[in-house]
Parts: C-alpha cells; sequence; structure tokens
C-alpha cells in the first residue's frame, strides 16, 4: 500500500470533516479508520435541534448519514478497521491495525473522541438516551417547565446545573458529599439560585420509568434512607474518558504531549507536539463537546495538513 497523504483515526463528526477537507482540498490518498459504523457518539441522540441549518425534528443517526457519502464523493476511503496505535518513524507515521497490518502515512489526524463515565447506577445504560442524558446543550430543551435532576459535584455538573435553571421549573443537584470540587464563585452561584435545590450527601440509586422514558429517580443518602424524585429527565456529569490509546506507545509513553485529563494539548491549529500530527474534537483538551465545534476541528486540522503535506513533498 502506498503512503497515505493523511490517516484519520475516528469517523465522527471531527473525522468526516477533516476527510472531506483534505480530499476536496486536493489530497488523493487519505484514508479514514472507524471500526464500526461513521457518526460518533451523536448518533445515540433521539433528537438533534442545535445543528445550524438543521430544522425540524431530527435524529443524531438522521443528522449523520450523508455525511460519509459527501466525503466519500470526493475520494475519502474508509477502513472499516480498529486502530491499536499510531507510532512515527521519522517523517513516516506507522498506523498498526487491529488485524496485523501496518499501513504508513504523511500525517495524522487523530479523532477519537471521548466516552461519557456512567455513574453505574441502575436503570442507567436502560434508560440512556430516553430520559438519561450526558448533554445538557444538547437535551435540556426537551424538558423546558419540567423537573430534572443532575448526578455530580464537579464544574460540569455545576455548570450544566444552571444552565439547566434557566430552562426547567427545577434541577434537583444530586451529589454525594456536602462540599463541591468547583470554582467557589460557581458554588456561591448555585447556592443563590431558587429553582435549584441541593440533595447533599446522597448518590443515585435507581432511575426508573416505561416505555415512553424515564419517570423518576430513587437516592440514597448516607443513612440509608432513600427518597423518590419524580423527574422525566436525569442528567450525569462525572467526568469523561478520552479515548488516548491509540497514542500510548510500547514503552507506556504517549506519542504527543497531555495534559493530566488525558486530552491531547493543541494550538488553535489543532497541531500537536508533533510535526504532522493533529487531534481533534472530544479528545483535545478544552473541546467544547459539541458536534459544530468538532466538525470546525476537523476542518481547520485539515486545512493544516494540506499545507503540511505539500511542504514535506516538494521541499
Amino acid at each position: 500500500m502506498a503512503i497515505l497523504d493523511c490517516a484519520i483515526i475516528g469517523g465522527g463528526p471531527a473525522g468526516l470533516t477533516a476527510g472531506l477537507y483534505t480530499t476536496r482540498g486536493g489530497l488523493e490518498n487519505v484514508t479514514m479508520y472507524e471500526k464500526g459504523m461513521p457518526g460518533g457518539q451523536i448518533t445515540l441522540s433521539s433528537e438533534i435541534e442545535n445543528y445550524p441549518g438543521v430544522t425540524g425534528e431530527i435524529t443524531g443517526m438522521d443528522l449523520m448519514i450523508p455525511w460519509p457519502e459527501q466525503c466519500q464523493k470526493f475520494g475519502l476511503k474508509h477502513e472499516m478497521v480498529e486502530v491499536s496505535r499510531v507510532t512515527k518513524e521519522g517523517d513516516i507515521f506507522k498506523i498498526h491495525r487491529a488485524d496485523g497490518v501496518v499501513d504508513e502515512a504523511y500525517s495524522v489526524i487523530m479523532g477519537t473522541g471521548s466516552r461519557p463515565r456512567r455513574a453505574g447506577f441502575a436503570g442507567e445504560d436502560e434508560f440512556f438516551g430516553r430520559g438519561v442524558s450526558t448533554c445538557a446543550t444538547c437535551d435540556g430543551f426537551f424538558y423546558k417547565a419540567k423537573e430534572v435532576a443532575v448526578i455530580g459535584g464537579g464544574d460540569t455538573a455545576l455548570e450544566e446545573a444552571i444552565y439547566l435553571s434557566k430552562i426547567c421549573s427545577k434541577v434537583y443537584l444530586i451529589h454525594r458529599r456536602d462540599t463541591f470540587r468547583s470554582a467557589p464563585n460557581t458554588v456561591k452561584r448555585i447556592k443563590s439560585i431558587e429553582n435549584i435545590e441541593l440533595v447533599l450527601n446522597s448518590t443515585p440509586d435507581e432511575v426508573y420509568g416505561d416505555n415512553m422514558g424515564v419517570t423518576g429517580l430513587r437516592v440514597k443518602n448516607k443513612s440509608g434512607e432513600l427518597r423518590e424524585i419524580a423527574v422525566p429527565g436525569v442528567f450525569t456529569f462525572v467526568g469523561n474518558d478520552v479515548n488516548n490509546q491509540t497514542l500510548i506507545q510500547e514503552d507506556g509513553t504517549f506519542l504527543c504531549e497531555m495534559n493530566n485529563q488525558g486530552q491531547v494539548v493543541v494550538g488553535l491549529s489543532m497541531q500537536t507536539n508533533v510535526a504532522g500530527l493533529y487531534a481533534t474534537g472530544d479528545m483535545r483538551l478544552e473541546a467544547p463537546k459539541q458536534v459544530v465545534s468538532a466538525a470546525g476541528d476537523g476542518a481547520v486540522a485539515a486545512l493544516q495538513v494540506i499545507s503540511f503535506v505539500d511542504e514535506l513533498l516538494n521541499s
């Protein structure tokens, strides 16, 4: 196999947009590696209302269906195989595939995303996408003027609770401790909002519902007492796990610079500290975790790759 101009690892919004821009921008040998159906986490969302230009009710799956076809029209190739590791020797990146094949590329755009950490209570998986959510920006509007529960005690949980308090009639903020790990100003603000009720020293025991979705949440305090909270929506914010395993080298170090949360450190051009390696979407630091932002990252990285490959091959 000839050396790829660009290898794109991950087939979510960032990877697909990178594929579109690299191929349409003139690179003739670009492959996207995605072990499953392209589309990313957003395909699990039941409704999308905040993607620019898309009106009416549409699912995450429906939103993403046209993207691969559009990319492939300009020559993007899709390898339905998992990439286990990306390494670099000299100017050439090695794409170590799970099937034992090693492909080579002049540049790499990473877009493997992240996965919301599950809280681990009963019913969480069963009702995920049907009342249990990890994105207030995506799903908060569906609970306008209704009561919801937020689980977590960090910056994200408190910030999302504040966001939901502007949409929902009431927000129950459930945290396992009586103090928060968030910034003092955020905690102060939380305590001043009238329609946020703090449910402290408590953990979720079970979320339950019916065929239509969630109808309530049962929480347990430190004394073992149970409380029933009737809500149609439960938002969990207990952290994200970055899908960075592909960048781990044989000696246990990472191919490029990472922060202490395991996110890839990049500049405004999505460039890492390794020449020719770019990181996009949810896996890079300070990612907004929105489809439109991931797509923008992919476009930015792709434009940089076009210039990088041209300079590399013609210098």
